[in-house]
C-alpha cells in the first residue's frame, strides 16, 4: 500500500493553478458506459475509467475539459456500413459469431450499446478536433476490424470509418492519415477506404489479417517476438515520410498498447518505455507537420489489468507539457476511483439520518430512551440498506452486473447474524442467486487501541459460470468469481476512512486466500510473515490452485522438524491510518520482521513437483 506523501496535494493544486494559465490545447471524450467485461476475454472493462481517474487525481483535467459522447444513430451507422449487415445485429447468433464469444442476449445488447456509444465518441472526438484544430484524446474506439458488411475480432462497427465518412458528409475535404499502432492489422479500416486516396491508412502489426488492394495505404507486417529497437525503426522511417507525401489534415491515431510486452494476448516485447516513445514520436510528429493537423486518439486495443497505464503514462504527458507521469499500480487507482465517488456521496443518503439539527427521533434514540434493547438499523452503525444500494449503484458495480446479464438485483442485509453483520446481494431474475456475501465487524480486540474492519467472511461468484477445461476449483470454491475483488477491497478501505477506522483485519482459512490477499494485506505477526514467505519459496513455479491443493494435501514438510505443514488461520491487516502503517511498515516493524527471519521455517514440496488440482 502506498505510503502518504504530504506534498501530493500542494504538486496536484499547481498543476491544476498551471492548467489554467497555460492550457495545452487538449480534452478527453469519456463514457462510463464504456464499461464491458466478459469472462472469456482479458479486457478491463474499467480501463477508461482508470485513466480518467489517474488524470484526475494528478490535477492534469477537470470535469469542463471531459466530453461525453452520444450513442451513433442507426443513420450515422449506415453511411458506413450495410443494411444487411446491420440488420443481422438483431440476430444473437450473428452477433455471436461477429464477437467470437459466446454472449447472453442480455450481454449482447450491452456489448452493442457500448460499440455504438464507442462510435459515437470517436465521431465526437473527430468533430471536435475539426472544429477546434486540438487535440482529442478519446477513452475507446479504435474498432479497426469491422469491415463495411461485416464485423471481426471484438469489433462489431467502425468507429474511425464512420467519423470520418460523417465529416465528408459535413463538408470536410482533407486528406486524413490514420496510424494504426495496435498489435493487430487494422483491416477494417484499410477495406473501407480502399478506393479513397484522401484516406492513408498505415498499420505496423505482428502479421497481416488479409491481402487488400487500396490505393493509399501502408502496411508493416513485423512478425511476432518484436523489441523496441524494431519496432521503433520501422515507425521513424515511415511516418515523417507520410506525414509529408500526404499532407493531412486530420490525423487519427489508435493507440494501442497489445505490443506491450505483458498484453495478455499479444506476441511482441515492447516495453513501457518503447511503448512511451512510440506514442510520444506520433504525437511530435504530427504537431510538427506542415499545416499543424488535428490529432485524435484512440485507445484500440490491450489486454490486461495493466493496460491503462500505458495510454494514461501517455496522455499524462501530453496534459502536463510534455512531462510523463508515472501511473500507480491498478490496485491504487481503483482505490482512488472510490475516494473520488465517496466525496461525492451525501453522508445523509448512506445513514439514511439527516445531519440537521432538528428533533428528528431514530429507532436506536427511542429504544435507548425507553431502557429496551435497541435493534440495530445501520450496517457498521452507519450505513442504511439504502445507502449500501447508492454505493453499490455509484460505483458502476451493479451496472457491471447487469452488463453480464444479472438483474432484479436485491440487497440483503443481516444485523443480527451471531457472526458478524451480513450483507448480501442476490439476483432474483432466475430464482434466487447468491452473487456476493460480506460479513463484517467493527472490531478493538485485535491490536489494543485501535479499531479495525474485521471481515469474517467474503464471496464473490457467478453461479451461471462454469470452469474453463482443465481448471479446478480452489478449496471451498463452488462457482467462478465476478473479478471484482479489487473494486470490494477499494471499497472496502474507503468505508474504513470514512469511518475513521485504523484498517481491515482478514483471517484466511485457505493458502490461496492468503496468497490473494497478499498483495496487499500483511500478517499481523511477523513470524507469520515469515512463514507464508518460506511457504512461498517452496511453493515457487506452481499455479495459485496447485499451491492451494498441495498445502490442504499436506505435501508441505519442516525440513528442520521433519513435520507436515498444515495451514492455521493466521490474522492478516491491511493498513489505513498513519498509525498502523507505521506499526506494520515502519522502521520497527522491520526489525522484527529481521529478528523473526533468523527463526524462519524451511519447506519443502514432497510427494512429487506438479501436483493437480482435483477435476469435477
Amino acid at each position: 500500500m502506498a505510503r502518504f506523501n504530504p506534498f501530493h496535494g500542494l504538486v496536484r493544486t499547481t498543476r491544476r493553478l498551471s492548467r489554467r494559465l497555460w492550457p495545452v490545447g487538449a480534452r478527453i471524450v469519456f463514457s462510463d458506459r464504456y464499461a464491458l467485461g466478459h469472462s472469456a476475454v482479458p479486457h478491463d472493462p474499467l480501463r477508461a475509467e482508470h485513466i480518467l481517474t489517474f488524470l484526475v487525481a494528478e490535477g492534469l483535467i477537470d470535469g469542463d475539459a471531459v466530453l461525453r459522447p452520444r450513442m451513433a444513430s442507426v443513420r450515422r451507422l449506415r453511411q458506413v456500413h450495410t443494411d444487411a449487415y446491420l440488420d443481422s445485429l438483431r440476430d444473437p447468433d450473428a452477433l455471436t459469431r461477429v464477437a467470437g464469444i459466446r454472449f447472453t442476449e442480455a450481454e449482447l445488447d450491452r456489448f452493442l450499446e457500448v460499440q455504438r456509444r464507442m462510435v459515437g465518441g470517436t465521431d465526437l472526438a473527430v468533430r471536435e478536433a475539426l472544429l477546434h484544430q486540438q487535440t482529442l484524446l478519446h477513452l475507446g474506439g479504435g474498432l479497426h476490424h469491422a469491415h463495411a458488411d461485416r464485423g471481426q475480432g471484438f469489433c462489431i462497427l467502425n468507429d474511425v470509418a464512420v467519423a470520418i465518412v460523417g465529416r465528408r458528409r459535413e463538408g470536410f475535404r482533407g486528406n486524413v492519415l490514420v496510424v494504426d499502432l495496435d498489435l493487430h492489422h487494422g483491416d477494417g479500416t484499410e477495406a473501407i477506404f480502399a478506393a479513397d486516396p484522401t484516406v492513408h491508412t498505415f498499420s505496423i502489426h505482428n502479421r497481416a489479417w488479409q491481402d487488400i488492394e487500396a490505393v493509399a495505404s501502408t502496411n508493416v507486417a513485423l512478425g511476432s517476438g518484436v523489441d523496441d529497437d524494431t519496432y521503433l525503426r520501422a515507425l521513424r522511417h515511415h511516418l515523417p515520410r507520410l506525414l509529408e507525401s500526404h499532407r493531412p489534415q486530420l490525423v487519427i491515431y489508435l493507440a494501442g498498447v497489445d505490443p506491450a510486452a505483458d498484453d495478455r494476448i499479444g506476441d511482441w516485447r515492447i516495453t513501457p518505455q518503447g511503448m512511451l516513445a512510440r506514442d510520444l514520436f506520433v504525437q511530435r510528429q504530427v504537431a510538427r507537420a506542415r499545416g499543424r493537423p488535428p490529432l485524435v486518439v484512440c485507445l484500440a486495443g490491450g489486454y490486461g489489468t495493466r493496460a491503462w497505464q500505458y495510454s494514461a503514462r501517455f496522455f499524462s504527458t501530453v496534459l502536463n507539457h510534455g512531462v510523463a507521469l508515472e501511473p500507480p499500480s491498478t490496485d491504487a487507482i481503483t482505490l482512488e476511483r472510490y475516494r473520488q465517488l465517496s466525496k461525492v456521496l451525501d453522508p445523509d443518503e448512506l445513514t439514511g439520518i439527516p445531519s440537521s439539527t432538528d428533533w428528528q427521533l431514530t429507532a436506536e434514540d427511542i429504544y435507548g430512551a425507553l431502557g429496551g434493547g435497541q435493534p440495530r438499523t445501520r450496517f457498521l452503525d452507519f450505513y442504511s440498506k439504502h445507502g449500501l444500494e447508492l454505493v453499490l449503484e455509484r460505483s458502476g458495480l451493479l451496472d457491471r452486473l447487469r452488463a453480464r446479464g444479472f438483474h432484479d438485483l436485491v440487497l440483503d442485509v443481516d444485523l443480527e447474524d451471531e457472526s458478524g453483520e451480513t450483507v448480501r446481494l442476490f439476483s432474483e431474475q432466475h430464482g434466487r442467486e447468491l452473487l456476493a456475501e460480506l460479513r463484517a465487524n467493527r472490531d478493538r480486540r485485535l491490536i489494543p487501541g485501535m479499531e479495525l474492519l474485521q471481515v469474517e467472511w467474503l464471496l464473490l461468484q457467478n453461479p451461471r459460470a462454469h470452469f474453463a477445461p482443465g481448471e479446478a476449483p480452489l478449496p471451498g470454491q463452488e462457482y467462478p468469481g465476478l473479478g471484482m475483488l479489487r473494486d470490494v477491497v477499494a471499497l472496502l478501505v474507503v468505508v474504513c476512512e470514512r469511518l475513521h477506522l485504523d484498517g481491515i483485519s482478514f483471517v484466511p482459512s485457505h493458502y490461496h486466500l492468503a496468497s490473494t490477499s497478499h498483495k496487499v494485506l500483511r500478517f499481523l505477526d511477523p513470524h507469520h510473515e515469515v512463514t507464508y514467505d518460506a511457504l512461498q519459496e517452496a511453493l515457487a513455479g506452481l499455479s495459485v490452485a496447485e499451491a492451494s491443493h498441495a498445502v490442504e494435501a499436506g505435501r508441505i514438510r519442516d525440513t528442520r522438524t521433519g513435520e507436515i505443514f498444515h495451514w492455521t488461520p493466521m490474522a492478516m491487516v491491511l493498513p489505513v491510518s498513519p498509525a498502523l502503517q507505521e506499526r506494520l511498515y515502519g522502521e520497527e516493524a522491520e526489525k522484527e520482521l529481521e529478528r523473526a527471519r533468523a527463526e524462519a521455517p524451511v519447506f519443502e514440496l514432497v510427494g512429487g513437483a506438479s501436483p493437480t488440482a482435483p477435476r469435477r
